[in-house]
């Protein structure tokens, strides 16, 4: 038993014995991962790290539990359970940093319905995209999220006259664009 371990342990110390370790299973290997994995290339990626497995993992194989191709399909099936996992959390990673989860179709309504309702708020920030800095700053805040002149005044830190005249200067200036008119009119 001792000489069979010792066998393995050689083989990938060997280039040439290795080689033809990788040459006797390479297919068989190949064929196992195939049946588990639809992507060539993700198959191919999987069988050289199992070979790879292999060559720091020779120490643990022990010939009185089975066969090389046993303990092979050992390593290639916890390969492959690797990469799973490796996904999942790479998909469960990019998942997280992105915000995103999947939508149902629940989901994809109430969000149609929602970028349907906020279409003039839309188009008044498009509208107000040539204003000045400051004059869009307020218009914002007032046409498009609600707020009062004087609520709007103190969160940009101006005097509420100052904002009043802002105010009456870009809904001046906006006035002519379709469908916003509207929207600017209950910003008094």
């Amino acid at each position: 038993m001792r000489r069979e371990q010792a066998g393995l342990t050689e083989t990938v110390r060997d280039p040439d014995l290795f080689e033809a370790f990788y040459r006797r299973h390479v297919d068989r290997v190949t064929r196992f991962l195939a049946r588990r994995v639809a992507d060539p290339h993700a198959v191919a990626d999987l069988v050289a790290e199992v070979f790879l497995a292999v060559l720091d993992s020779a120490h643990t194989y022990r010939p009185g539990r089975g066969s090389e191709i046993g303990w092979l399909y050992g390593v290639a099936r916890n390969t492959h359970l690797a990469q799973l996992r490796r996904s999942a959390r790479e998909l469960h990673a990019a998942g997280r940093l992105a915000g995103r989860r999947l939508l149902d179709v629940d989901d994809i309504a109430r969000l149609e319905e929602r970028i349907d309702a906020e279409s003039p708020a839309r188009r008044a920030l498009a509208a107000m995209a040539g204003l000045p800095e400051h004059d869009r700053a307020l218009l914002e805040l007032v046409a498009v999220d609600g707020l009062t002149p004087a609520e709007a005044a103190a969160a940009l830190g101006i005097r509420q006259g100052t904002a009043r005249v802002r105010l009456h200067r870009a809904r001046r200036s906006i006035q002519q664009v379709p469908g916003v008119s509207p929207i600017m009119e209950g910003t008094k």
